[in-house]
């Protein structure tokens, strides 16, 4: 045993830690990070690479979720994600948004869905503010292939043109410049530039000029699974956005996983964010609980998602 166990609000989180441990033949967190010891692997480790500046809850979070896939004999990396979100719920204290949003559990859900084969592409939908997730897109296209047998595809899907054209600019993305057709309701290619000729540039950015056309551009890349960005634009686009592409591909028979981001954590949108009171239940967390499968706590934690 390397460190000692000790992380934010233990007394609080412990209880239902140990239930969950136990409930997989886990005596305590000393013993999990002894099996993932005997495996070579140091979760704890890789979570702060990941993320440097992560809680410490996060990282034995980690460590309880991947001695708990460990303890199930997960044979592939979709099942071990699933069994890692058991580990991360477990740190959600009772009571709080992420444990009323099960976002443990949806993490792992997330994540076994983007391994899986089934996923072809996976969408930020972002209110192109966000380098988190030109961060989140970035590390997704690193390594989730290396356990899929055909690469996912990564796009990125926001308001505005010229704000997607300059994320893509910035991190080497590939700019899809669309225009969207009203009257007929087709969405045409104009151009595509690549700023980089690594696998950055696999990743695809539009901008749209407002819902319908970002409707348009997820059915034309026929993204099997979203997440909504919350900092810029979040209940006139994304959300939005995301709501009418759910309806429509329920009507067309076609699944469709939709992952809110953040909801209504700390965020004053102006008085549209109506009666956001102390459980921060605002109007982003109202839509997003109208359309999401998941729904998670804090959107600049896209790459924690990842």
């Amino acid at each position: 045993m390397i460190r000692e166990v000790k992380f934010e609000s233990q007394d609080r989180r412990i209880k239902q830690i140990l239930a969950a441990l136990n409930a997989n033949g886990i005596k305590d967190i000393e013993e999990a990070n002894a099996i993932c010891e005997q495996y070579g692997l140091d979760p704890y480790k890789t979570c702060e690479e990941t993320q440097p500046i992560c809680f410490e809850n996060a990282k034995w979070a980690y460590v309880v979720g991947c001695a708990i896939a460990l303890k199930k004999g997960c044979k592939n990396a979709a099942e071990a994600a699933e069994a890692i979100g058991i580990g991360l719920q477990s740190f959600c204290i009772p009571g709080s948004v992420a444990d009323d949003r099960k976002v443990g559990l949806g993490h792992g859900n997330l994540a076994a869905m983007l391994l899986r084969e089934e996923t072809k592409c996976f969408a930020f939908l972002a209110g192109h503010e966000s380098f988190a997730a030109a961060e989140g897109a970035i590390k997704i296209a690193a390594k989730a292939d290396k356990v899929r047998k055909e690469p996912l595809r990564c796009i990125l899907n926001g308001l505005g043109k010229d704000a997607a054209q300059i994320i893509s600019r910035i991190n080497g993305f590939t700019y899809v410049q669309t225009q969207f057709d009203y009257y007929t309701g087709e969405l045409k290619v104009v151009k595509e530039i690549a700023y980089s000729d690594g696998p950055r540039a696999k990743v695809k950015c539009y901008g749209a000029d407002d819902v319908r056309e970002g409707v348009a551009i997820m059915w034309k890349e026929g993204v099997d699974v979203s997440i909504t960005g919350n900092s810029t634009n979040p209940t006139r686009f994304q959300h939005p956005v995301a709501g009418t592409y759910k309806k429509e591909r329920v009507l067309a028979g076609k699944p469709y996983f939709s992952v809110a981001s953040g909801g209504g954590t700390g965020r004053t949108l102006h008085p549209d964010n109506m009666a956001a009171g102390p459980a921060s239940y605002g109007m982003t967390d109202t839509m997003g609980r109208m359309h999401s499968d998941a729904q998670f706590a804090g959107s600049s934690s896209v790459p924690a998602h990842v």
